[in-house]
């Protein structure tokens, strides 16, 4: 895999959960791309992931799935050295500016997948393999003849579910009302995953800001957290 923007992905699907939007880089992302990521980054492909070689240790792996410019991404994995986190985005703009993120703070231990995550769940991860998965302000698709390409639906979560440890968390955070209420209700009814807060979840104080926070906040919308445990195997 060469990692030049515009590679192939391995699974072409009629309806993804994310809209073909370009993105050009600036100066200062291209060059962090040729700079770095060959050694923090790859294309997504229908290999099982060997993350304790690409990490260069064995620790328990975060998934994010939509990490776009990296904010947030960055900001846990300084905040929890201990794990390995993971980041899937399908835009190259974001990517690079992760990993100028990176290279600023001095990550060690962030790699990064471009491309779908349903082909890394699906693919790259074993079941039982992840400690978390964090989906951060995933696209909403406010139209209802759009409500289709959404991210969280019984396929994905039963998907996601079975890729998590006994006891590893789904974290999913959203400030449109309505895709917070199917999030609900998909995850209470996923048989491998219990609520721990029979509902909406408190927001954690570990969760950082974010430009999609600070604009629901000014816009009076709820952001709202849904943590999900996965249940013990039976």
């Amino acid at each position: 895999m060469d990692g030049i923007p515009g590679g192939p992905t391995p699974v072409r699907r009629s309806i993804v959960s994310f809209s073909p939007r370009g993105g050009r880089m600036t100066a200062g992302q291209r060059r962090a791309w040729d700079r770095l990521w060959a050694r923090f980054g790859r294309d997504v492909d229908t290999r099982p992931l060997d993350a304790p070689t690409w990490f260069g240790r064995a620790a328990p792996l975060l998934l994010e799935i939509g990490s776009g410019m990296g904010e947030a991404t960055a900001a846990l994995a300084a905040a929890e050295p201990g794990s390995n986190h993971l980041a899937v985005e399908v835009y190259p703009p974001g990517l690079a500016q992760l990993l100028l993120r990176i290279e600023a703070g001095q990550l060690t231990n962030l790699r990064l997948l471009r491309g779908d995550a349903l082909d890394v769940l699906e693919s790259m991860l074993a079941p039982e393999s992840v400690a978390g998965i964090r989906i951060f302000f995933p696209d909403p698709w406010p139209k209802r003849r759009h409500h289709k390409r959404r991210l969280v639906t019984p396929r994905f979560v039963a998907l996601a579910a079975s890729r998590l440890a006994p006891g590893a968390t789904l974290h999913l955070v959203t400030d449109w009302s309505d895709y917070a209420a199917d999030m609900l209700a998909v995850c209470g009814a996923q048989p491998l995953l219990c609520n721990d807060f029979e509902g909406w979840a408190p927001r954690p104080h570990w969760r950082p800001d974010t430009r999609f926070e600070s604009r629901a906040a000014a816009q009076g919308l709820p952001c709202r957290d849904l943590i999900f445990r996965r249940r013990a195997s039976q």
